[in-house]
């Protein structure tokens, strides 16, 4: 039996996908299991052990996309898979699915694009309150039609970090002089659109209070490429208003999707939007505070054992909440403008607490 796992684009929802790749092991123990997927987020599937193959879809543009997609179908093409299981249905993906040629191609019913598969899943248009793990096992169907649901506790997202990734980890902390007696927490300041995105200036009251628990508490602020700036400025607003130990907080700049998966598993707390690293944050044990806005935790909440400690801070019902993240219909973005850094600094300190309680916000 040779499987191709089709998931293209956004990092969180790659993550989200893992459990689709351990329930496919236990499944087939002998099949050969391939992932296909675009550069950003291969590292989360890079060092999976239950795959045997990664397949690097290039990300070019224009006519270059079709002479690579075109190469890229002849050669799974001729890879001849049994099954191929499209858990995008993006354009590209059911496009790439149909080039492989394979006599089983599962994917959802998604209007003008449904058309490559021969096993079609139906998938409701409207933003339901179901988390997105149990939408992408909603595909296996087909396949295992005895399979029960997904648990977080049974199918848990996972990801293996690079093996070189640990050292140079190693090699950051020694730099900045930090080592197991200090209480790391990692902020992260980006997400990769507006609508996930908190005011930078509450990411600086926050550092700031938070900073103030303990004299060994360390803030490390972390970003995407392009919020590199964001981090720098909330490190330097920091330090402005809090000249007398301005090794509280510092950045990291050009961190990997593995390095940081190392560093957070290092940490004491983990604080992000409803963005990628916040899911590449729950394949760790570490504890998480979660921000949403237009998003539901319900929907995409971590993913993991229920023992592990997460929260969820939202505004709560708002009657454009959840929306698409296309336009903002009250033009303010309230959902996440009204998340209160009491709020957040509340459930750090939680986490943050000798024995954190039990504490699952779905």
């Amino acid at each position: 039996m040779r499987v191709l796992i089709v998931r293209l684009r956004l990092i969180g929802d790659v993550v989200f996908t893992t459990p689709v790749i351990g329930a496919l092991r236990r499944a087939w123990p002998q099949a050969h299991l391939a992932y296909l997927i675009e550069p950003a987020a291969a590292p989360v599937v890079r060092h999976h052990p239950d795959l045997n193959e990664v397949i690097v879809a290039p990300r070019t543009r224009g006519w270059r996309r079709l002479r690579d997609d075109l190469r890229l179908g002849g050669r799974l093409r001729r890879e001849r898979y049994d099954v191929v299981l499209d858990l995008h249905s993006g354009p590209r993906a059911s496009w790439l699915t149909w080039l492989t040629g394979a006599p089983r191609r599962i994917g959802f019913d998604v209007q003008g694009r449904h058309w490559p598969y021969t096993d079609i899943v139906a998938r409701p248009r409207d933003l339901r309150p179901r988390h997105s793990v149990e939408n992408q096992w909603d595909l296996l169907a087909p396949l295992l039609p005895d399979l029960g649901p997904p648990s977080p506790a049974g199918d848990p997202v996972r990801m293996v970090p690079a093996p070189e990734a640990e050292a140079r980890v190693d090699a950051w902390l020694a730099r900045e002089g930090l080592d197991a007696t200090h209480d790391l927490v990692v902020v992260h300041v980006s997400a990769g659109n507006a609508f996930r995105r908190w005011p930078l200036l509450s990411f600086v009251e926050l550092a700031l209070r938070l900073a103030t628990g303990g004299p060994k508490r360390r803030i490390i602020l972390t970003s995407g490429p392009s919020e590199a700036a964001a981090a720098a400025d909330v490190v330097r607003l920091v330090r402005e208003r809090r000249p007398e130990s301005p090794e509280a907080v510092r950045t990291w700049d050009d961190m990997s999707l593995d390095e940081l998966q190392t560093l957070v598993g290092r940490a004491r707390l983990y604080i992000g939007g409803d963005s990628g690293p916040l899911h590449v944050a729950a394949t760790t044990r570490t504890p998480i505070v979660g921000l949403y806005g237009p998003t539901l935790p319900v929907r995409s909440a971590p993913w993991r054992d229920p023992q592990l400690w997460s929260a969820a801070v939202d505004v709560g019902a708002l009657p454009c909440r959840p929306c698409e993240q296309r336009v903002c219909a009250p033009g303010d973005f309230r959902c996440l403008t009204h998340i209160t850094v009491d709020a957040v600094v509340a459930e750090a300190e939680r986490a943050l607490a000798p024995q954190p309680p039990p504490h699952r916000a779905d």
